[in-house]
């Protein structure tokens, strides 16, 4: 089953940027659709690769990083991108 999901990362420190680009570079190193747009990145694909791939790259800024915080909007069978 398709899933679009949109994800804000909210990096808990001064310079965001850098975790905020880091966060996105992880998403494209995925054979998924990635958008991404000032406020949020959109992540298209089956729904096992696409939940995979949010976990391994939160998972990846939590501990390269530091917190952060997610907020994530998840719909099937919609492609936004």
């Amino acid at each position: 089953m398709q899933l679009t999901a949109e994800i804000s990362m909210y990096p808990l420190q001064d310079n965001y940027i850098g975790p905020i680009d880091g966060f996105i570079e992880r998403l494209n190193g995925y054979d998924l659709r990635v958008k991404t747009y000032p406020t949020c990145t959109v992540v298209v694909g089956e729904h096992s690769q696409v939940m995979a791939a949010l976990g391994d790259a939160m998972l990846w800024s939590h501990g390269a990083l530091g917190k952060a915080i997610f907020v994530t909007k998840f719909i099937y069978d919609y492609q936004a991108v």
